[in-house]
């Protein structure tokens, strides 16, 4: 094989093996890469599982051996590992939230454009296909006019990883689940000037622990987003759902109905079948998302390829992660929190 730097594979540190790691190296090792895989616990049993990877034993070595590196480890630890990451000289990859607090998410995306470097959050919703088409309808003008946007979002309360019920550590349902609408709203209708919640979660050490919420967005341009999210039991089945109606009409999806997106539309652009991404909906998400994440890498200015931009960017991902905290003091404090456009408090 040629060992030209076009030709040589794309060698990705992946740092963490918890449970996303299955959403990833699978993904990686598909895609081509040279994975090498750093963690504290579980690295060896997620290569030998599949088949795929070499695991060191620090970050340091990790960041020796690589080009870009994948965050995956717990929320609380990504400021820290992004960091090292960037400081190395190295390209990130950063599982959502990309940062706990709105400070932290903020100061990872100018250190990276200090630096010179890229950095992607991994916000996989972008790349389903239902949410890829709902984007798609709004960018052609198919809804008009954004009014009112509507997200559902369920689940089983993730027990079987202690920090997450820890809210200061994760966010709680808001930073760690909910995230996921806030960033798509903010996708469709722009900048949020105002966020009012309510939230609950069942006391520690509850036999059925439970955890929802209930977010209240106002857009710059108008529209309002009702965002809700719930944590319960282990039998629950992940279930999502979306409805947004603009002047010419709307949209809804909900992942238990038989019908991917109903369009309730007086045009629909091309028709229906414009409605449908430009990717195959049988592809896994966590594939199509790292699959442009890793082409737009790939495709560094200067190096002869022509620059690919993804989906998301750090900015992107750092005001996911801002109107997530201001939804989190919002439900803590009763009151309406404030924000301006540029990313600070009103």
């Amino acid at each position: 094989m040629s060992t030209t730097p076009d030709a040589r594979p794309l060698r990705i540190g992946l740092v963490g093996a918890g449970g996303i790691a299955e959403c990833h190296l699978p993904h990686l090792a598909r895609l081509g890469a040279e994975v090498v895989v750093f963690s504290e616990a579980g690295a060896e049993e997620l290569v030998a599982r599949h088949g795929t990877g070499r695991v060191v034993g620090s970050l340091d070595e990790l960041l020796d051996a690589v080009d870009v590196v994948d965050v995956i480890t717990p929320t609380p630890t990504h400021t820290a590992v992004v960091t090292r990451a960037l400081e190395a000289g190295k390209d990130v990859i950063c599982e959502k939230p990309m940062a706990r607090t709105a400070d932290d998410a903020a100061a990872l995306a100018d250190l990276a454009e200090r630096l010179g470097r890229r950095l992607y959050p991994a916000h996989v919703v972008r790349y389903f296909p239902e949410y890829a088409a709902l984007h798609a309808a709004v960018a052609r003008g198919d809804l008009g006019d954004l009014a009112v946007l509507r997200f559902t979002r369920s689940g089983a309360y993730p027990t079987r990883t202690p920090w997450f019920a820890d809210v200061e550590a994760s966010g709680g349902i808001i930073l760690d689940q909910m995230v996921h609408d806030i960033d798509i709203a903010t996708w469709l209708a722009g900048p949020v000037v105002s966020v009012s919640a309510v939230s609950t979660h069942s006391a520690d050490g509850a036999a059925e622990p439970a955890a929802a919420a209930h977010v209240l967005l106002t857009h710059a341009g108008g529209a309002v987003s009702q965002v809700n999210g719930f944590w319960g039991p282990a039998h629950l089945q992940f279930t999502t759902s979306f409805s947004v109606t603009g002047t010419a009409g709307s949209l809804e999806h909900s992942s238990a109905a038989e019908r991917a997106v109903v369009t309730d539309l007086a045009a629909a652009g091309d028709g229906a079948g414009a409605l449908v991404p430009d990717t195959d909906p049988l592809d896994d998400p966590y594939f199509l998302e790292l699959r442009e994440l890793v082409e737009a890498l790939r495709s560094a200015p200067g190096d002869g390829a022509t620059p690919r931009t993804p989906r998301i960017t750090a900015r992107e991902g750092a005001e996911a992660v801002r109107v997530a905290n201001a939804a989190i003091e919002a439900a803590r404090t009763g009151t309406t929190v404030h924000l301006t456009e540029q990313g600070a408090r009103a």
